[in-house]
């Protein structure tokens, strides 16, 4: 068997309830929650008593995901599966490298929340949304994007799948012309513009941030949507840098792949990532963990 490598997936898997079978099964799980919401007050009710559309803003989306997917991390240590190489769609590299070392689950949860704090004031100075561009190659949707001032490619996930980044006015024209040239565009649930140059401020607020606490080099190799590889030096630099750019998943995936990753498991209450990995190889296996039959075929199948 090959490297096993934990994926932490990120906005847009979120909702009320999420997990909540692993909650009610594992005490891991719960107290890992517990702990965790004494330092952002309100994430338990966030995640369980509130509803889909409060959960969806970017504030409270990406604590309650780190959460989730911290909590789940720690059910699966408990089991003795560890991953020997991880990574973090967007947010989700916030909880990849928590889990590698660079700082505690404790100290990644204020991370996280200044994170989302800081995206969420650029998401309300805009009204921009983000939108899949699916069966177009990355030639095309560049050309396409070009045309227009404020729609940027920003997601680069498998081959045939690239998210786009604008302002609604603009992007609803960029889904019609995807459409006019045989592909399909489907709008995310997310709202904001993000790892496109409207993240500007967030990104440069976030970089003020982390000069005021101690992030370490990861103890594994982490790897970096900004860079499509790992990280090998500034931590801090390149986490800043990664809100307002591009996330070249399927190039970090793709590394991974070469390294010798042959198992991957979708750390989060989703399989969007799972089926990501998927398109970018079909040598792999992917496993889930968002829910009681997903934990059940890991145990079964890798303990």
């Amino acid at each position: 068997m090959g490297k096993i490598a934990f994926a932490f997936s990120g906005q847009g898997d979120q909702k009320t309830g999420m997990c909540s079978d692993l909650n009610d099964a594992y005490p891991a799980f719960r107290t890992t929650l517990e702990r965790l919401d004494r330092i952002h007050s309100g994430l338990i009710d966030s995640i369980y008593r509130s509803t889909d559309a409060e959960l969806m803003k970017t504030i409270n989306t990406q604590p309650a995901l780190y959460a989730v997917e911290s909590a789940i991390c720690n059910v699966l240590s408990g089991m003795g599966i560890r991953a020997d190489v991880v990574a973090g769609f967007s947010l989700g590299e916030i909880a990849a490298l928590s889990y590698a070392g660079s700082f505690s689950q404790e100290e990644g949860m204020e991370v996280v929340s200044k994170r989302a704090e800081f995206m969420q004031a650029d998401s309300e100075k805009y009204d921009a949304v983000m939108t899949a561009v699916i069966r177009m190659d990355e030639d095309k949707v560049n050309e396409l994007a070009e045309k227009y001032d404020y729609v940027f490619p920003v997601n680069f996930n498998c081959p045939g799948q690239i998210v786009c980044s604008g302002l609604e006015s603009e992007i609803e024209a960029f889904e019609a012309d995807v459409k006019n040239n045989g592909a399909r565009a489907i709008r995310l649930s997310v709202k904001g513009a993000f790892h496109s140059p409207f993240m500007r401020d967030a990104s440069e607020s976030f970089r003020d941030y982390l000069d005021t606490i101690d992030i370490k080099l990861p103890k594994m190799d982490a790897y970096s949507n900004y860079l499509g590889d790992i990280y090998r030096d500034s931590v801090k630099d390149v986490l800043a840098m990664q809100i307002k750019s591009p996330v070249l998943w399927q190039k970090s995936v793709e590394k991974m792949i070469a390294s010798g990753v042959d198992t991957f498991i979708e750390i989060g209450p989703g399989t969007t990532l799972s089926g990501l990995i998927r398109k970018i190889s079909r040598d792999v296996r992917t496993y889930s963990s968002g829910n009681m039959d997903a934990i059940r075929k890991i145990r079964e199948e890798l303990c």
